[in-house]
């Protein structure tokens, strides 16, 4: 790619609105999985009504992952995204419609559902791959952590704000909010103007077969794509059964109260929050960042350890935001260091995987924490899943010289 000057930040058009664009969509689609699930169980009763969604989306989501992310290396990434949302924003308006019919099928919510995350899964490694080529290497780590800093507040100020929401208006106008998230972030796409043209002009022309497969053999072959693939969706799904775990220990061992409840599920995404605003504040400060995500995959296993034998909630609470904190450290500066080293020609390759891999690993992880949970206790799980990711980290940090030499 030709030598740019990349603008500051906070002075670069693209992604001041490919960010605006980002944190619509994420802040949407918790009013609409909110609304969704509450519908779904509303109407049907029926937690297996609630799983066949999830499986149909997961299986979406594992089948298209490589598709998706080798289109997007082949095409214009700013074209995929537009055209994502706009799918998405039509299909989900046609949910909201759909929601206000006294006789909906089901069927034709799994459908549509369907689209969208296919959608989505388009979208995703496009928009994902296209921010180094934005912002440029000097600024990715600022924008990596204000993506991701958006991205847990968008969330969790959906789910709150989408609660009270769909109490007061119901839930087809909260799916209809989220319809027009994705119909702003179209036009805020469009609006940004043309900035993928060189890497999807990169290269000689291969068949879609040919590239799909030479995606599959840099990850396999590359030291570090093959230590990313495997660390993210390991970490995710220790972190999201171990989430589970901590909620069923505030009610069954800590006995926690409401106020206590809800502060407890604040305490991950604040220590994220703090973590990311840290690394974003450092910036290019931040000297051999390999050693912060050994030490952190090194301490996050002794942290969930310490956290299934506390008998406190008010001991737990710090604990759970040391959690967040640290987790941070592993996943957020992998995911900058992902964006610098593989090539740009590749990272919708890249991420596509990522995704599949990311949107499967998590269920397997709850499917089995929560059986273990159920027959031998959550706060003997925990130790147990905080003892495994600990000889997993051990492992990570020495075995992948790779990482922990990252300057």
């Amino acid at each position: 790619m030709p030598q740019v000057n990349y603008p500051v930040l906070r002075k670069n058009k693209v992604f001041l609105l490919l960010f605006t664009a980002s944190t619509l969509t994420i802040l949407g689609n918790a009013f609409h999985s909110l609304a969704l699930s509450l519908w779904v169980l509303q109407e049907t009763g029926s937690a297996k009504m609630m799983s066949i969604m999830t499986v149909s989306n997961l299986v979406i989501c594992s089948l298209l992952g490589s598709v998706a992310g080798t289109l997007a290396d082949r095409v214009n990434r700013r074209t995929l995204i537009v055209c994502a949302y706009l799918v998405q924003s039509i299909t989900v308006l046609g949910i909201a419609y759909a929601l206000t019919s006294p006789n909906l099928s089901f069927v034709l919510i799994v459908c549509l559902t369907g689209i969208v995350t296919s959608a989505g899964q388009f979208q995703s490694p496009a928009f994902q791959a296209s921010l180094l080529t934005v912002v440029g290497k000097e600024h990715i780590q600022q924008a990596a952590g204000w993506m991701t800093l958006s991205e847990n507040i968008s969330r969790t100020v959906g789910y709150a704000l989408g609660g009270i929401f769909v109490a007061a208006f119901g839930g087809a106008w909260a799916i209809f909010v989220d319809g027009m998230t994705f119909l702003l972030a179209f036009v805020l796409v469009l609006a940004s103007g043309s900035f993928t043209g060189v890497i999807a002009a990169r290269g000689p022309k291969k068949t879609f077969k040919q590239d799909i497969f030479s995606g599959f053999r840099y990850i396999w072959s590359n030291p570090f794509a093959r230590a990313v693939t495997l660390l993210l969706p390991v970490l995710t799904l220790f972190f999201l059964s171990c989430l589970m775990l901590t909620q069923v220990m505030a009610v069954q061992v800590w006995k926690a109260s409401p106020f206590q409840f809800g502060l407890m599920e604040s305490c991950i995404p604040l220590g994220y929050m703090l973590g990311s605003g840290l690394i974003l504040t450092a910036g290019n400060r931040i000297r051999h960042r390999g050693l912060l995500v050994a030490a952190s995959l090194l301490l996050l296993g002794p942290l969930y350890a310490l956290l299934s034998v506390t008998t406190s909630m008010m001991l737990a609470i710090p604990l759970i935001l040391l959690i967040g904190f640290t987790f941070s450290f592993s996943t957020l500066l992998i995911n900058i260091i992902l964006r610098l080293e593989v090539p740009e020609d590749l990272q919708g390759r890249m991420f596509g995987v990522l995704g599949s891999l990311m949107s499967v690993a998590p269920p397997l992880g709850l499917a089995v924490f929560s059986a273990a949970a159920d027959h031998f206790g959550a706060s003997e799980t925990m130790l147990a899943a905080g003892l495994i990711l600990f000889l997993f980290g051990t492992g990570a940090a020495v075995g992948l010289k790779v990482i922990r030499e990252y300057k």
